[in-house]
């Protein structure tokens, strides 16, 4: 049994990461670049919460959030998923 103190905890992007990633996009007026991304990804503010919380947070916001760890990908693939809804 896992006690209180060694629950594990994941680091959830506040605000989510997707919109700070299509924010930043619409400010600049073009595309960003895989560095940028990073970039973004790296000095975003963040909150260690245990997981069921960050489920409840993703539920609460209505999608879920880009993974930090497959950043660049999954933010193509939103571009694309946007993109194909206007």
């Amino acid at each position: 049994m896992t006690s209180k103190n060694e629950e594990k905890l994941l680091l959830v992007h506040v605000p989510a990461l997707v919109a700070v990633l299509i924010n930043a996009e619409d400010q600049k007026g073009s595309a960003l670049t895989e560095q940028e991304v990073i970039e973004i990804r790296d000095t975003s503010q963040c909150i260690a919460m245990p997981i069921d919380v960050a489920e409840k947070v993703a539920e609460e916001r209505g999608y879920s959030d880009i993974d930090p760890e497959n950043v660049w990908q999954e933010w193509l693939q939103v571009k694309v998923e946007l993109q194909a809804g206007t």
